[in-house]
């Protein structure tokens, strides 16, 4: 009889779309890298994206897919490309899917040539994920370990509205490891001023980033990353990215809709004007005033049950390698994609440009 946890049994798992789609998915992240790529370190973070998005959506209308983008570069009359509710793909089989993209996950990152830029992507099939608005989520992400413990412990759970200290104590226990060994990484704003505070005072080591906390997030149900907690505000669409590969992994996201004026401590007319522009959005996702305060969890933000996630590095970060241009338009980059039956697979691509003039280098 055959272990259970065989290749063969675990890819039997496998849904329709992880089966059709999940080993194309990298092609289209690694086509954005590439292009974003090109960009590091020259300093113009918006044309960095732009490539990013063209090199992605282009990859994407390749695809045999009926798409629709879920989580994008924002309302349709602020991004020409790849915005909420494009539909992308040939339109050809009969794969219908939902789509949450980031093409370039840390623009300035790249802008700047600095660690940590991605480009990354999730799909499932429809109402499969989070019809996220372009807001914040203020959110709380753990890896697999704790919500084992929690699962054992009653009554010891994660809470979004806990003191640090409380959420801090459960991981502990769950990693068997002290406080003063955590480590918890938080977006540098100053509206987490005193989140990071309170963690400090918890004895926790603070580890702050400029920018992009995705992969943070997903280093947490990575054993060794050095990562045990994101906590803090940041993009609703890189929280339901996050939540994509969490749910694969085994981890846990809660999370809630907050304004960004409200995130900030502006002054109440502009929490005001906030308000009265985005409300009419929000409701056509179904979210209003009722529903606004309520926690997420990794099921709501991901309730699609054939998921998968593709991530590539752009600039070096926290387990993923960055991309290596070589001469005559040569590239090496380094991904992580991952599917619901269980199969994550990290990859080392070459793309060979002209194969005459560029032997594979090492």
């Amino acid at each position: 009889m055959p272990h259970p946890k065989t290749a063969e049994n675990i890819m039997k798992n496998a849904g329709p779309i992880e089966s059709a789609l999940l080993p194309k998915l990298i092609h289209v992240t690694e086509a954005a890298a590439i292009a974003a790529a090109h960009q590091i370190g020259k300093g113009d973070k918006n044309y960095a994206d732009q490539v990013s998005v063209e090199a992605m959506r282009r990859m994407l209308n390749c695809l045999d897919i009926s798409g629709v983008i879920q989580i994008g570069e924002g309302e349709r009359d602020e991004a020409p490309m790849l915005y909420i509710g494009e539909e992308v793909g040939t339109g050809e089989g009969d794969l219908k899917v939902n789509i949450a993209v980031d093409p370039l996950e840390g623009t300035n990152l790249c802008a700047d040539g600095v660690p940590g830029a991605i480009s990354v992507m999730a799909m499932s099939e429809p109402n499969g994920l989070f019809h996220g608005p372009d807001v914040y989520m203020d959110k709380i992400v753990v890896g697999p370990e704790v919500v084992k413990y929690e699962r054992e412990h009653p009554g010891e759970e994660i809470d979004l509205d806990a003191p640090a200290i409380d959420n801090l104590e459960i991981v502990a226990r769950a990693l068997n490891r002290s406080v003063e060994e955590l480590v918890v990484v938080i977006l540098d704003r100053e509206r987490h001023k005193d989140k990071i505070e309170e963690i400090r005072k918890t004895g926790a080591r603070v580890n702050l980033v400029s920018d992009g906390d995705l992969m943070p997030g997903v280093s947490t149900a990575i054993r060794g990353s050095g990562i045990h907690v994101v906590m803090g505000s940041g993009g609703s669409g890189e929280a339901v990215l996050t939540a994509s590969a969490m749910k694969i992994l085994g981890g846990k996201v809660l999370a809630r809709l907050v304004l960004p004026s409200v995130a900030n401590r502006k002054p109440d007319d502009v929490i005001a004007r906030e308000v009265e522009e985005k409300m009419p959005r929000l409701k056509k996702m179904g979210i209003n005033e009722d529903n606004m305060n309520d926690i997420l969890d990794t099921e709501k933000l991901v309730p699609g049950k054939d998921v998968i996630f593709a991530a590539t590095g752009v600039t070096s970060g926290h387990f993923l390698k960055g991309t290596n241009l070589f001469g005559y338009g040569d590239a090496r980059v380094h991904s992580i994609s991952m599917g619901s039956s269980g199969v994550v697979k990290f990859s080392d691509s070459v793309y060979i440009h002209d194969k005459e003039s560029t032997p594979l280098r090492l």
